[in-house]
């Protein structure tokens, strides 16, 4: 537990180890993801891959704030304004992330329309002489379909509890900063 050096309060994470967490724990999930993917053949549809972004930048983003703290651990190299705004990226990018991932959940429940790109109904393939070559070629992954589920959700849920996991732990990096603590006081 890291305490507050101003007045003494405590503060759940520190911020180097809520960046190293954030940094590893996106890391991770996008292992997940290519191991459904390449390992065992489920291939993303749309907003699977759109939500892969937020960790596409978490991580990077995440390791150089790490970087930071676990250079500078008592902050003269880095200025705090950029350790706030490093951390409220992260959670709100996690947070848009849970958004995303909500959405995607509730096209695959079918409690609204999903995008017309990879929900609803198909269009017109065309005419008759090029039907069977098009049906050979285009192959669609759909948004409203969930290939895979464990105890009732399917990866969009998991990548909703995930997403709100690590902003709640940027959130903390947050609030640690602003406490006044950086590294493993």
């Amino acid at each position: 537990m890291v305490f507050d050096s101003r007045a003494g309060v405590p503060v759940a994470v520190s911020p180097r180890n809520a960046a190293l967490l954030v940094a590893v724990g996106s890391a991770l999930t996008l292992i997940g993801a290519w191991i459904f993917q390449y390992g065992f053949g489920y291939p993303p549809c749309p907003l699977c891959l759109e939500q892969r972004y937020a960790y596409y930048f978490a991580v990077p983003l995440a390791v150089l704030l790490w970087l930071a703290l676990a250079s500078f651990p008592d902050g003269p190299g880095v200025r705090r304004r950029t350790l706030i705004a490093g951390f409220a990226v992260l959670a709100a990018g996690m947070l848009w992330n849970a958004g995303l991932g909500t959405y995607h959940a509730g096209v695959e429940w079918h409690f609204w329309a999903g995008p017309s790109d990879c929900s609803g109904a198909l269009a017109p393939l065309g005419g008759g002489g090029g039907l069977l070559e098009q049906l050979q070629s285009t192959r669609v992954v759909r948004c409203d379909e969930a290939p895979w589920r464990f105890l009732g959700l399917s990866l969009a849920g998991y990548n909703v509890l995930i997403s709100l996991t690590l902003a709640a732990v940027a959130l903390g990096g947050l609030r640690g900063v602003l406490a006044g603590a950086t590294g493993d006081d």
